[in-house]
């Protein structure tokens, strides 16, 4: 479903002539095929949404990381790019939790799996990415959850 939306998107910023954001359409299609190819030994012919979700979470994490190194080397246009990029792939994601909200899901999680020892943090996690993909920051879920397990 999400794989089609994308694909219609790029069609119509084609028609209209939008190359930046066919160019970043065409890398989140070729992320997702990557994906793809490196799910089928495990039987899957095609990653879920949600692991779209998490490919697209990813691109993100990137791209953020270049405009870092960009700002800091003294190239404003090609973070400016990077950012373009970010806004294109954003527009894919569910709504990001609020810090509020997310130690309130990983508080509830918490009790859901029954974790009570920073041991469990493996549990909880992957509940966490279960049931939370793309709305989230993994890492600083990952901090929150240290923090509430001690």
């Amino acid at each position: 479903m999400m794989r089609d939306k994308i694909n219609d998107d790029l069609k119509a910023a084609m028609k209209a002539g939008d190359k930046d954001r066919v160019g970043t359409l065409r890398l989140i299609n070729s992320a997702i095929k990557s994906a793809d190819i490196e799910a089928r030994p495990s039987g899957k012919d095609k990653i879920t949404d949600a692991d779209i979700l998490s490919v697209m979470a990813k691109m993100i994490k990137q791209r953020r990381d270049s405009i870092e190194q960009f700002t800091a080397g003294g190239r404003p246009e090609l973070a400016a790019k990077e950012a373009a990029e970010i806004a294109v792939i954003e527009a894919y994601m569910p709504k990001q939790m609020s810090e509020a909200e997310a130690k309130a899901a990983i508080a509830a999680i918490i009790k859901e799996v029954g974790a009570a020892e920073p041991k469990d943090m493996g549990k909880v996690m992957a509940a966490l990415k279960a049931k939370y993909a793309g709305q989230m920051d993994f890492g600083k879920a990952s901090a929150i959850t240290k923090g509430l397990l001690k």
